[in-house]
């Protein structure tokens, strides 16, 4: 694909961003980018922390004059006319600074959602970098844009929108997907002298590791063997089922199971993992979403939090010789990976942006249906009134798990992010998922766009 002169209309046009959440590490990647492509103009940022906003600006190289902090909608549309990048708390002020698409990144999915609202119904693109908000109501937010003559997309650079293209691309190409899906965030890095192994920077002795390093002729008892062997590790993340939520909505793959496999494994393996039970592998069924733990040693490449697919191999002949020329084909050669071993944030997010823009095209999916449901699980027995708070880097939910589950399985649940800050109407015993009439949600945006997404009103 030469991109070039797939978006050579860039040449002749101005595209005018707008950003929330914009004092985050996502937005600072996609401004980093915005200052190195002619004809992309910063219209307006919004970030409830305008101090540290304009900080950030200022590391950046933006000088002083070129941003103004603006307080109403008069000051907005004034500093917009006089060529001003528009900084504000208030995300309805966004509307006095025109722009062409807004780059929704706050990841609090009641104000995301608002925004991303206001912004279709005054015919503005969306590209969604708050996952949570599209895992819930995406479909609705496709559904909604269509009807104004707008984009709404994921956003390149973030895992979910990357694997729609990564699946996608397959399909054009004929390929039949096995398996889809993405490394979690953090590598399990070995260090063999040492005997053990460096998570998130910290080391941890794994000294059985050494002999359960080749996969073996069993593969479902090797990977059990090592995910015992790190169980004082995490070995999930909440954000991936989110993700994998988003790219179920929008491929029509679904969970290849509740809990997602996450099996701890190298690169080269993944072609011997993903496949069905009957073959040697642990899937149950095709046609699935998953993620894996990355093992790796500590002097090769990392996966970067990247996405792969798996394909059924058609010709003997055609994959021999692609597996001598270094591609990961299982043993059998029945089944091949093909990947991306990366995902650059917000660096890649302009292809997304001039998708929408210039092509009036997704980047991502325009699904308007949910085929997965990402439900919460209480790990405690939780009394009614208590709130369900979420928080951290990977605004997990206090008290809470998640599962991933096909919409037909999860009638009546409450999506995890719908039930993120709520609070409940009544008890909830541990091991039991959180259904829609456990919630106080009366005054919750997201709850309304949620019943119009699924007639549940």
């Amino acid at each position: 694909m030469n991109y070039e002169l797939l978006f050579q209309d860039l040449a002749s046009r101005r595209i005018r961003i707008a950003l929330t959440g914009a004092n985050g590490g996502f937005s600072r990647t996609l401004l980093v980018q915005c200052r190195a492509v002619m004809n992309v103009e910063i219209a307006a940022l919004c970030d409830l922390d305008v101090e540290s906003t304009q900080a950030m600006l200022n590391g950046l190289g933006f000088t002083a004059d070129a941003v103004r902090v603006c307080k109403t909608r008069e000051e907005a549309r004034r500093a917009s006319q006089e060529g001003k990048i528009v900084l504000v708390r208030d995300h309805s002020l966004l509307a006095d600074a025109p722009h062409d698409i807004l780059v929704e990144a706050t990841g609090q999915p009641e104000v995301s959602v608002q925004v991303a609202i206001d912004a279709i119904q005054r015919g503005v693109h969306v590209a969604m970098v708050t996952k949570e908000t599209d895992s819930v109501v995406g479909p609705y937010l496709n559904r909604l844009a269509l009807e104004h003559g707008v984009v709404y997309t994921t956003a390149d650079g973030d895992q979910p929108s990357n694997l729609i293209g990564l699946v996608t691309w397959a399909r054009v190409l004929g390929f039949e997907i096995v398996a889809a899906g993405k490394s979690s965030e953090y590598d399990y890095v070995y260090h063999a002298a040492a005997g053990d192994i460096e998570y998130t920077g910290h080391r941890h002795p794994v000294p059985g590791l050494a002999g359960l390093w080749d996969l073996g002729d069993d593969v479902p008892s090797r990977l059990a063997r090592r995910s015992a062997a790190i169980k004082e590790l995490p070995q999930s993340a909440t954000p991936d089922y989110c993700e994998m939520n988003v790219v179920a909505n929008s491929t029509g793959l679904l969970p290849a199971c509740d809990a997602l496999s996450y099996p701890l494994c190298r690169i080269p393996e993944l072609a011997d993992i993903f496949i069905p039970k009957e073959d040697g592998g642990i899937l149950e069924r095709t046609g699935v979403v998953d993620v894996f733990n990355c093992l790796r040693r500590h002097d090769e490449a990392s996966f970067g939090g990247g996405v792969f697919v798996v394909v059924r191999c058609t010709d003997d002949d055609v994959w021999r010789l692609l597996q001598q020329k270094g591609h990961v084909v299982s043993r059998s050669r029945k089944y091949a990976c093909i990947y991306l071993p990366y995902h650059l944030m917000g660096l890649e997010s302009l292809m997304s942006i001039f998708s929408a823009v210039l092509h009036q095209r997704p980047s991502g999916s325009n699904t308007q249906k949910a085929h997965a449901v990402m439900a919460a699980v209480a790990q405690r027995d939780i009394k009614a009134g208590e709130i369900l708070h979420m928080g951290g880097h990977h605004h997990d939910i206090q008290g809470m798990k998640p599962v991933l589950l096909p919409a037909a399985r999860a009638r009546g649940m409450a999506p995890f992010y719908l039930a993120a800050n709520k609070r409940l109407r009544a008890d909830v015993p541990c091991g039991a998922a959180i259904s829609i009439d456990m919630l106080e949600l009366e005054q919750s945006v997201l709850y309304a766009a949620w019943q119009k997404m699924t007639g549940d009103s």
